[in-house]
């Protein structure tokens, strides 16, 4: 007897199964993807226990013939490529000829069709790989595939199934990103003979909001960026909607959803300076691009995605998210707020308590906040001074508006247009002192203030150790650290911009962060997280009293600068209180 044979049809079918049909949502992407492919624009699915004992997508697509029926079930026949140049520019989402081969090896399959040209529907059945005969059938044009029983003839794999609720979850993860990837078609899910979802064709918009939620749709940023050959649309969430696991990414590639790591790292470098720990953002993003630039060939799944030039995609991705999630406070509204309006074309009238208030110039004013706080009896005369020196209230007036009062010396409120602007201003200023350490690191302006008395502090053997093997490093960051003994360390100068932070817990901090990462690559690979460390330490701190010239420093600063809308760690920095909702808290006009 020969040591190698042929295995049967059926046997290979079966096969073949094991990593294309893990479980019912696997049959239903595949199922989903061969509707979208035969041009479908209606196309609905019911599912019985979980699509264990059933599973049954019906479409309004093209159809098919008689001698088709047979063809469909028959491995590695297909109608999407016939050469290896079509398979190198795949354009359609089903190509291999394997579905439905693999499925009816498996379960108890029935395919009834029709096309525009035949005068009825075709019905034919598969049972464990073994096809029936082609029998006349009732069916609008467009097809159905029914699956029972799945795994009723391999009761190893059915017994790792899980239960009807999990199995529908994975079942309805599948369908919610089809019906993403195509806002133009219409589509329905039942279960158990109830009614799910029902999604009207309409547009990306409203497809994200009613798939993804309101609230993320509120949060989103809108994108549509093009770049030699390259599309990338869609929403990036806004960093104050981040999510503790990674259920709200979805990343589609010429309308395949992908779990591709050339993307996702990507994606989270654009996220990485405004989202920290263990939080993850939310996006639904579409790449496009020549279908000869990726190979969708990977995987059986087809979940996985190899690009041709893999830097160009990850930088156009990184750049494109980058500048969606980057504009300033005028620009953009952080999560979870009532948007405003951007800055130019706006038309504020005065409200008349800002008559009498001088808005110094956020330079002036910012002195004055990095400066060592004066002594309680000569703060308000010092700050009042340089509002009295600057010029009358400009005459175009701030989406972030003008500073009322501070609340328990960690909120400021403001007046604008629409109503009140809750600003929490430490994170607020986190924020601005981050954007403005990252751009002097870059362009090697971090300017260093010494001391005129250096502050010293004990430390532990580890931590002089770090500033002397740094030392290089600390000085790029603007720092100048010396041993005064094994255990002792003086801060002789500090950046600029942070000279009136506690040199002594700005350096501790920053030192546990050099321990923590290590390595002579720690400016390049860690740079976000030391600026973020600095400018936290750095930031105005809570119950510190501001004066009103101050306050409206700080709004104008949030205003021209990048990301403001949340601090490094992706909170948000303000928030806008309509008079409308005012009036609702109030029951006013009820």
């Amino acid at each position: 007897m020969p040591a190698i044979r042929l295995l049967p049809d059926t046997l290979i079918s079966q096969i073949a199964a094991g990593e294309v049909v893990e479980r019912p949502a696997s049959v239903l992407k595949e199922l989903l993807e061969n509707s979208l492919d035969a041009g479908a624009t209606e196309i609905s699915v019911s599912l019985t226990q979980g699509g264990i004992k059933q599973l049954k997508v019906t479409d309004n697509g093209g159809g098919m013939d008689a001698q088709d029926l047979p063809l469909a079930f028959a491995r590695h026949a297909t109608s999407k490529i016939a050469s290896l140049d079509d398979l190198e520019q795949v354009k359609s989402l089903g190509f291999r000829g394997e579905a439905l081969a693999s499925i009816a090896s498996v379960a108890r399959a029935a395919l009834t069709s029709r096309n525009a040209r035949s005068p009825h529907a075709w019905s034919l059945s598969a049972e464990g790989g073994e096809l029936g005969v082609a029998q006349p059938a009732a069916h609008p044009g467009g097809t159905s595939v029914e699956v029972n029983d799945l795994y009723f003839n391999t009761p190893a794999r059915r017994k790792f199934l899980r239960t009807e609720a999990t199995e529908f979850g994975h079942c309805e993860d599948v369908y919610k990103r089809i019906a993403l990837s195509r806002p133009d078609v219409a589509f329905s899910l039942k279960h158990n003979g109830r009614v799910i979802s029902h999604l009207p064709a309409g547009d990306a918009a409203r497809r994200i909001a009613a798939v993804a939620g309101e609230e993320f749709a509120s949060a989103a940023r809108a994108l549509d960026e093009h770049s030699s050959g390259l599309r990338l649309s869609g929403f990036a969430g806004a960093p104050a909607f981040s999510r503790s696991s990674r259920d709200a990414q979805f990343a589609f590639v010429n309308g395949r959803f992908v779990r591709d790591k050339l993307l996702a790292h990507a994606l989270r470098q654009a996220y990485q300076d405004m989202l920290h720990g263990d939080r993850h953002p939310a996006y639904v993003l579409f790449l496009e691009l020549d279908p000869l630039g990726v190979d969708v060939n990977v995987h059986p799944a087809k979940t996985e995605v190899r690009f041709r030039d893999a830097r160009a995609i990850h930088q156009f991705v990184f750049h494109a998210v980058s500048k969606a999630l980057s504009g300033s406070a005028a620009q953009t509204a952080p999560a979870a707020v009532r948007p405003l309006p951007a800055a130019s074309g706006m038309n504020f009238q005065r409200a008349p308590y800002q008559a009498s208030l001088g808005v110094a110039q956020p330079a002036a004013a910012y002195q004055a906040m990095f400066s060592a706080p004066p002594a309680p009896g000569a703060a308000r005369g010092a700050y009042e001074s340089i509002a009295a020196a600057a010029p009358a209230q400009a005459e175009t007036d701030a989406p972030l508006g003008y500073a009322i009062a501070q609340l328990h010396g960690i909120y400021i409120l403001a007046q604008n247009r629409q109503g009140l602007v809750l600003v929490d201003m430490h994170a607020a200023h986190e924020r601005i002192l981050y954007e403005k350490l990252k751009g002097a690191l870059e362009t090697q302006g971090m300017g260093m203030q010494k001391l005129l008395i250096p502050a010293t502090f004990n430390a532990e053997r580890l931590d002089v150790a770090t500033a002397e093997e740094h030392a290089g490093l600390l000085q790029q960051l603007g720092f100048d650290l010396a041993p005064l003994s094994p255990t002792a360390l003086a801060v002789r100068a500090l950046p600029s911009m942070l000279a009136s932070a506690d040199a002594a817990e700005l350096a501790r901090a920053l030192l546990r962060d050099l321990r923590e990462f290590g390595g002579s690559r720690v400016l390049t690979e860690h740079q976000h997280e030391l600026l973020s460390t600095m400018a936290c330490h750095g930031a105005v701190r809570a119950h510190r009293p501001l004066s009103v010239t101050e306050m409206n420093a700080l709004l104008r600063e949030m205003e021209i600068t990048e990301r403001s809308g949340q601090c490094n760690h992706g909170r948000p920095t303000w928030y806008q209180m309509s008079l409308a909702d005012l009036d609702k808290l109030f029951l006013r006009g009820r």
